[in-house]
């Protein structure tokens, strides 16, 4: 059966997953209520955990290494308790092939080498690049849903991911280009780096590190 996680572990961890955002982006990944999210925000501060900064006309919350540090220690104490660290682990040494084969799909949608540039920006006028590309990612997705299904029925927090991204996917295979990609919209690659960093942060790893 999985197991939920207290509002506070949800919320420092949110911070963690997103890198940046203000608080009711914070409070709308876990789908927690937005005043105690506030709340438990300001407390991390407090502790030294959590930093809000403003700047260019955005404003928004990050961890310090002390809140980082804070994070990953709740997140072992949690896995010990639902003894699933083993299982998380494998899941993980299942995700990295699929992670070599999503940068380099994100690599070639963003460029298509030509024959007197490797480097060439990738223009989406080749219809066979863009739909080979896509059709990786569609692997990729079927891929996700089992270790996904594993991933949930440990902790509710690990869930969703697979369904994100197919949803990304959906957009990008109807034409909208930047659910591929982007980092302002729930892109493939913004859902995959996320989950990236909950496995690492949740085992405790470098983003380098083997399992």
């Amino acid at each position: 059966m999985t197991r939920d996680s207290p509002p506070d572990l949800l919320v420092l961890h949110a911070v963690r997953i997103l890198g940046f955002a203000d608080t009711p982006l914070i409070a709308q990944r876990y789908e927690l209520d937005a005043a105690l999210t506030e709340e438990l925000l300001r407390d991390a501060e407090a502790r030294g955990w959590a930093g809000h900064t403003a700047f260019a006309g955005t404003a928004g919350w990050s961890l310090t290494e002390p809140g980082r540090a804070e994070n990953e220690r709740r997140l072992a104490a949690e896995l010990a308790r639902v003894g699933a660290a083993e299982e998380v682990r494998d899941v993980y040494r299942e995700f990295l092939p699929l992670n070599a084969l999503l940068l380099r799909a994100c690599t070639d949608w963003q460029l298509r080498p030509t024959a007197g540039d490797r480097l060439a920006v990738n223009d989406h006028s080749d219809f066979a690049w863009d739909a080979r590309i896509l059709y990786d990612l569609a692997g990729i997705s079927r891929a996700l849903t089992p270790l996904a299904d594993r991933l949930g029925s440990i902790l509710t927090r690990l869930r969703g991911y697979d369904t994100r991204f197919t949803a990304a996917l959906a957009r990008a295979r109807a034409g909208e280009n930047a659910w591929v990609d982007r980092t302002d919209v729930d892109s493939c690659h913004r859902v995959w780096f996320q989950l990236h960093e909950d496995l690492i942060a949740t085992l405790g790893l470098d983003r380098h590190a083997q399992p």
